[in-house]
């Protein structure tokens, strides 16, 4: 009866060490584990030192439930191996290869490599790398460094001056040794005093544009010791030396173009290149020319002041985008073509405020960035602008009587006035018809008199009276008089 409590109690002590990978918990459920089975049992002395020996492999905790079956501990020890081959499945694969193999540094007697992690390196992570090397002509490949290492840049010692050798480095990890990444090219051990560099002036890093029969005239300097070699390839394929002239000096390279074509258009790869140490460039270059013209144009529709047209884009667009189209029109009378829309982004546009009577034409052009194309699309037939037959009714209005009588709207002012300086007065009328106008001094009528000047302009009525004397003070008096009547206004004249 004492035999079955031993055999329950290590179960719950084995996994209260179930989460003990840290070594901060280990002291305190081994004391807990040395207490419990000590008062019961010597032999249960014996299994704690068991699991104690193996705390890195999970699997004894997941083994710990088979003691429940009613069988004793050694029965656990045989199980703990066996659930280990399922995770080691996911670890068969290795990583994969490091990424961006290059030369940094050669000397006398040394090369420097870089390179970056590889993408994948698996569950159980990167033990290191392994650097090895060949040399050129043979086929045996030899590790330079004795122990893998967690560092992208190594440097391998040791070599003899003047010899070539091939290098390559692996990714390495418990599960195994990833696909070599290997130099293209050999690296002949000399000291390089500097190595190559491309240096890309700033408007050739973007696409370089040219039209079609422009010169393409390139300069691209670089930097390197000793003398580098400059390759120049285009989709990896050497260049058309017939249509395509390279000229190298010691600091930099030109690339010329007498009378350039559609076809010298795309990525050209220029590379510098010093015993296996090597600097890569891209350029981009676009040749273009004015674009075909639209296809299909239609006169869709014509209703009053308007015509509504569409088109299709160019068969060639002149290797640039299209940006827009430029929509003229012509009336038949001028003869003359006017544009009405420009830059219409859209392949079907309205065109309005067209003349009543007049008889349109229309043609579009493509546009990108070289230009308007050579030729347009003219529409096949004509727009006819027709009068609209509806007749005009003017809408009958009662006839406003405008008679009427004389009204002043501006009376006559008193005046004072020096003698011997002309004067004017003045005063406003109205009336229909248009009143006559009689003046008087003193009740009296002015009549011909050249000493005054009367005068009537947009009902202001005005008398002027030249180099008055004393006697020519008084009362002065306008009188308006017309068929439906009459008015008057008078004012004082003073004369000292």
């Amino acid at each position: 009866g004492k035999t079955a409590p031993p055999a329950t109690e290590p179960a719950p002590a084995a996994p209260k060490k179930e989460p003990v990978p840290t070594p901060k918990e280990e002291p305190a459920p081994a004391p807990a584990a040395d207490k419990a089975p000590a008062p019961e049992h010597p032999p249960a002395m014996e299994q704690p030192p068991a699991p104690a020996d193996e705390p890195a492999p999970v699997p004894t905790a997941e083994a710990t439930p088979a003691p429940e079956e009613g069988s004793p501990a050694p029965p656990a020890e045989p199980q703990a191996p066996a659930p280990e081959p399922k995770p080691e499945k996911p670890k068969a694969e290795p990583p994969s290869s490091p990424l961006s193999l290059a030369v940094e540094e050669v000397s006398e007697n040394s090369v420097t490599l870089t390179w970056k992690a590889p993408e994948q390196t698996g569950r159980s992570g990167l033990d290191g790398y392994v650097v090895e090397i060949c040399k050129d002509g043979s086929t045996d490949w030899t590790a330079a460094n004795k122990e893998p290492f967690l560092s992208t840049r190594y440097t391998i010692q040791d070599l003899s001056s003047g010899q070539k050798i091939h290098v390559r480095v692996k990714a390495v990890s418990a599960s195994g040794a990833s696909v070599p990444a290997t130099l293209e090219q050999p690296v002949l051990i000399r000291e390089i005093l500097q190595l190559p560099r491309i240096r890309m002036p700033r408007h050739l890093r973007q696409t370089y544009v040219r039209h079609v029969g422009d010169a393409v005239n390139m300069m691209i300097p670089f930097q390197g010791k000793p003398q580098p070699e400059v390759i120049w390839t285009k989709g990896d394929q050497p260049l058309d030396t017939s249509r395509i002239n390279i000229r190298n000096t010691e600091k930099d390279t030109i690339f010329y173009i007498r009378e350039a074509q559609r076809s010298d258009s795309g990525k050209y790869e220029l590379a510098v290149r010093i015993n296996g140490a090597e600097d890569k460039a891209t350029l981009d270059i676009r040749v273009i020319e004015p674009p075909a013209p639209p296809q299909n144009l239609k006169l869709v529709d014509v209703w009053g002041f308007n015509v509504a047209l569409e088109w299709t884009p160019p068969a060639d667009n002149g290797n640039s985008e299209i940006k827009g189209y430029v929509v003229q029109k012509s009336d038949k009378k001028s003869g003359k073509w006017f544009t009405a829309l420009e830059r219409c982004t859209r392949t079907s546009c309205t065109i309005s405020d067209l003349i009543i009577g007049n008889t349109y034409s229309f043609r579009v052009f493509a546009e990108n960035a070289c230009g308007l194309s050579e030729k347009a699309a003219v529409t096949s037939g004509v727009a006819h602008i027709k009068k609209t037959k509806t007749a005009y009714q003017p809408e009958k209005m009662p006839q406003r009587d405008m008679m009427e009588p004389p009204k002043f709207t501006q009376p006559l002012t008193d005046r004072t006035t020096t003698r011997g300086y002309s004067t004017h007065l003045f005063c406003c009328v109205r009336g229909f018809p248009q009143p006559k106008i009689i003046w008087m001094k003193n009740q009296m009528e002015i009549r011909e008199d050249p000493k005054y000047i009367a005068m009537i302009e947009q009902g202001v009525c005005s008398l002027e009276i030249r180099k008055p004397s004393p006697f020519d003070g008084g009362i002065y008096t306008c009188k308006a008089v017309n068929p439906l009547g009459e008015a008057s206004v008078d004012c004082k004249l003073d004369v000292k």
